[in-house]
Parts: C-alpha cells; sequence; structure tokens
C-alpha cells in the first residue's frame, strides 16, 4: 500500500474527519498479523478509515503442553464459503470493508521462490492504480495466550483468478473490487453482495514486478 491517505480519502470519499490513519506512511509490503489500513462503515453508517490486524485469529493450543499458543491467522476466506463458514458468516452479513492496496504479489516455485507483483493498469505503465480488495472485518476479544489483546482485525476474500494470475496462483487471487460497486459491498444484501465475488478483468491488470526475493525487479522501468 503505496499510496497516500489523500489518495485513499478521495477514492473512498471518506470525510477528513473520519481519516483515523494519523500519520500514516506508506507501506512497501503488508504481512499477516501486522496493521493495514482498512475502510468501514462505522455505526452511523458513515464511511472512516482505520488500521486493523490482518487475520481473523482463531485459537491454537501447543501439541507439547497442550495450552494457549499464538492464534491461527485466516489472511483469506474463500468467496465459495464466506456465507455459511461460522468463521466468516456474520462479518459477510454485517461488517464489510474495503481493503486498499497498490499491487499485492504471489509467489511460483521454491528453494528461492519467485515472486510475482500485479497491480491495475494506470494512465502509463509505471503506475500502479489505488484499488481495494473486498474485505471482512471484526472485533476480537481475545483470551487464547497471556500476550493477545483485543484488536479489530480483517480479511480479504479470494476468488478464482483471471488469465493473468492463473499460470501463478492457479486456484485463487484476490476479489478486486469497482470504485461503482463500492456502496453495493458495503450496504448490499448478502445475494448482491456474492454477485462481486468474481475474477478481476486480466485486461484491467498487469505484471509490475517479477523475480526473487521481496521486492524483486520491475518490469519494463515499472
Amino acid at each position: 500500500m503505496t499510496k497516500p491517505v489523500d489518495e485513499m480519502r478521495q477514492l473512498f470519499q471518506v470525510s477528513h474527519h473520519l481519516d483515523r490513519l494519523g500519520n500514516f506512511e506508506p507501506l512497501g509490503a503488508i504481512f499477516p498479523k501486522h496493521q493495514a489500513p482498512v475502510m468501514r462503515l462505522n455505526a452511523n453508517n458513515e464511511r472512516e478509515l482505520v488500521q486493523m490486524e490482518w487475520g481473523f485469529s482463531t485459537p491454537k493450543l501447543s501439541k507439547r503442553t497442550g495450552k494457549p499458543i499464538t492464534p491461527y491467522a485466516w489472511n483469506n476466506a474463500r468467496d465459495d464459503k464466506v456465507a455459511r463458514n461460522r468463521l466468516w458468516a456474520e462479518s459477510f452479513q454485517t461488517r464489510r470493508c474495503l481493503i486498499p492496496a497498490s499491487s499485492f504479489q504471489e509467489s511460483i516455485g521454491h528453494n528461492p521462490a519467485t515472486n510475482v507483483w500485479f497491480a491495475l493498469k494506470g494512465n502509463d505503465k509505471k503506475e500502479r492504480k489505488l484499488f481495494a480488495f473486498a474485505g471482512l472485518w471484526r472485533h476480537e476479544q481475545i483470551e487464547m495466550n497471556t500476550s493477545a489483546r483485543d484488536r479489530d482485525t480483517h480479511t480479504i476474500i479470494t476468488t478464482s483468478p483471471n488469465d493473468l494470475v492463473k499460470p501463478i496462483h492457479p486456484t485463487r487471487m484476490p476479489v478486486i473490487l469497482s470504485p461503482d460497486d463500492f456502496d453495493i459491498w458495503l450496504n448490499g444484501s448478502v445475494d448482491e453482495a456474492q454477485k462481486l465475488l468474481m475474477p478481476y478483468s486480466s485486461k484491467g491488470m498487469h505484471i509490475v514486478r517479477r523475480g526473487k526475493g521481496l521486492w524483486s525487479d520491475p518490469i519494463q522501468g515499472s
């Protein structure tokens, strides 16, 4: 998420006083169990920008001692299970959100893997257009281990891959929503939201980085 806060406010039509991100610095990478910006509806049905931890948590016990240890973090929710799985269903019904991004990464191979970064096409080959994933959020009151704390967490919904992503990840890609669909995603019925869970057109995307290591090499100067 390398775009500044003002671009997020503009994309999501968030009022300045409902921007809770503070001195947010663009992020070159976002990892599970780390904080990331999220746009959600508050109790007054107003759009606000906040930070949440990535991944819904569920308890995990030590195989050796049987005592609670660091919880699992469920970073993604499948589109074909999101309406009926107990971990996702309530959030899908009542707490849908938008997760801003400027690109996302998938890997292929191993030792070492090749990392491939995907972005939406902008006005030129160097631009990474700001966009949004379909997401869910919830407040977690954690009693799983002594170091845990209450917090808001989010997850990203995935669907089948388009033609651009499929050679790298043959089974899943994150759901990317058009700005025209933001309001339906946030306020629509479960059936209306379910219809938005589909692959983004590969014609509107491109690969901007590819290579070994976290950052990889730019593609054609991007």
